[in-house]
C-alpha cells in the first residue's frame, strides 16, 4: 500500500512540474513576451554600443595628445583657419591659356 501511495505521489508531482514548465514556456512565447524579449535585448545592445563608442572617444583622445606632445603641438598654439581660398576658375575666368588647360567640357550632351 505505502508503494502506491508513493508512486502516485511522485506521478503526481511530476505532471504538476511538467504542467508548470510548459507553460511557463508558453507564456515566453506568446507575441507580447517575445516583443518584450526584443525590445530588452536591443536596449542592452544600444548601451553595448554606446559604452564602446565611448571607449573609442576616450582611446582617440589619448592618441591625439600623445600625438601632440611627439610633435611639439601645444595646446597654448593658437590656431587661426587659413586664409579663403579662391578657386583658379574664378580668377583666372578671362584668361584663356586656363581655358585651354582645362579638363572640363562645356559640352553637356557629352558621355562620360
Amino acid at each position: 500500500m505505502f508503494r502506491r501511495t508513493f508512486w502516485f505521489t511522485a506521478g503526481a508531482a511530476a505532471g504538476v512540474w511538467a504542467t508548470t514548465k510548459v507553460n511557463r514556456k508558453l507564456k515566453q512565447l506568446t507575441p507580447e513576451s517575445l516583443a518584450a524579449q526584443a525590445a530588452n535585448k536591443a536596449l542592452a545592445a544600444g548601451h553595448r554600443l554606446k559604452d564602446f563608442a565611448l571607449d573609442v572617444r576616450e582611446g582617440m583622445a589619448l592618441r591625439e595628445a600623445e600625438l601632440d606632445e611627439a610633435l611639439g603641438l601645444g595646446a597654448s598654439a593658437d590656431h587661426e583657419l587659413p586664409a579663403p581660398r579662391r578657386h583658379a576658375a574664378i580668377e583666372n575666368r578671362n584668361d584663356p591659356r586656363y581655358v585651354e588647360r582645362s579638363t572640363y567640357s562645356h559640352n553637356r550632351n557629352e558621355d562620360h
